[in-house]
């Protein structure tokens, strides 16, 4: 059984509700085996319904305001679609039928749109594999096939955010500078806001007073609650500070910024340790979401950053940031068939509002169209 596609455990922040909705089940599911014969497996059914029933109703009402439709994702993706499309389609209107040659010719092209090597090895292999036993015989055939391999990347749950029910839900968020990291905690928490959620936010990038000052003008902007220290404070400090005021606040949303850049991978992975282990201790479960943002204009170096970051911490989710800005939006497909990290949300312009939950149907349609 599991919770937001997380396995349940005893350190899970839903166990109480799990313990909760199970006992009063169970309780109904022997009250009612003692009137009639007992079947044991109708009743872990009928247990496992009602569980997944309660636990996944709030994810659902929440995630919804994060959705775009696939026009205002076509519009924004505007350079990365017109940069695939043209390729593209200089290579699959040349001929009629698929042969080696053109497949070939189909990878390079691949490659050049950012998909990354193993991924346009992965893509092309298929492409061959279905070539060969004759499923597809023509170049009409190959962008359906790519569209819809490609979609199967992302399961319907792997994409889902992981909330608390009842809050606060603490959502971490790293990234390098530079990444777009403080305006992404600022269009999370303004969305969140827009959708009546109590949000604060909490400096624990210390090392970098401007850090601290740009999240304070975010913060004021969008009207939300900030807990900082002074500059070079004790980060782990400051999210300790952050999780007792987010309970004694009654808050729903808790957004912690770390720093994005420190002279080792050791002192990288030791703060980000010790902050997710002091979040832990204040609220049992936390953090829920370990949310890494990626900067899209990057290409393939977001995938060596990303790499560094899930070997200082259990990444959980990405926020790719300035895909709007980019032709390097093929890297999204390959941050999911590399690293097996989904994206989970995706900022597409300036303002707060311009961020959307990743759906991988519409950005394909979008991306390939």
């Amino acid at each position: 059984m599991q919770i937001f596609s997380r396995p349940i455990d005893s350190s899970d922040k839903s166990s109480s509700l799990w313990r909760e909705t199970c006992a009063g089940k169970i309780y109904t599911e022997l009250n009612r085996s003692s009137r009639r014969s007992w079947n044991p497996l109708e009743m872990i059914v009928n247990i496992c319904e009602t569980v997944s029933e309660k636990l996944f109703i709030h994810k659902e009402a929440v995630m919804g305001i994060f959705t775009k439709t696939a026009g205002y994702f076509k519009d924004r993706l505007g350079k990365t679609r017109d940069k695939i499309s043209s390729s593209l389609s200089s290579v699959l209107t040349l001929v009629r039928n698929i042969d080696e040659s053109l497949l070939d010719e189909l990878e390079e092209t691949l490659i050049s749109d950012d998909i990354g090597l193993e991924t346009t090895d992965n893509l092309i292999s298929g492409l061959r594999d279905a070539y060969r036993s004759r499923q597809i015989s023509t170049t009409d055939e190959i962008l359906p096939f790519l569209k819809e391999h490609i979609k199967s990347y992302w399961p319907g749950r792997d994409r889902q955010l992981c909330l608390a029910h009842p809050g606060p839900t603490v959502i971490l968020v790293a990234g390098v500078n530079g990444t777009g990291k403080t305006t992404s905690i600022a269009k999370l928490a303004y969305i969140f806001t827009q959708n009546n959620k109590k949000v604060i936010v909490a400096a624990c990038d210390t090392f970098r007073a401007a850090a601290v000052e740009q999240l304070s003008i975010w913060a004021e902007r969008i009207g939300v609650q900030i807990v900082k220290h002074k500059s070079g404070a004790d980060p782990a400090a400051v999210a300790f500070d952050a999780c007792e005021a987010a309970v004694a606040r009654e808050t729903d949303i808790l957004i912690l910024d770390t720093a994005g850049r420190l002279h080792t991978k050791k002192d990288l992975m030791q703060q980000l340790t010790k902050i997710r282990d002091v979040v832990a201790r204040k609220i049992p479960g936390a953090p829920n979401e370990v949310l890494l943002v990626l900067d899209a204009t990057t290409g393939q170096n977001a995938i060596a950053q990303a790499k560094i970051f899930t070997e200082a911490i259990d990444v959980t989710g990405i926020f790719l940031a300035k895909l709007d800005g980019t032709a390097h939006g093929g890297i999204v497909i390959a941050i999911k068939d590399q690293l097996d990290i989904p994206v989970k949300f995706v900022g597409l312009g300036e303002k707060p509002e311009d961020i959307a939950e990743f759906n991988p149907e519409t950005f394909v349609e979008a991306l390939f169209n």
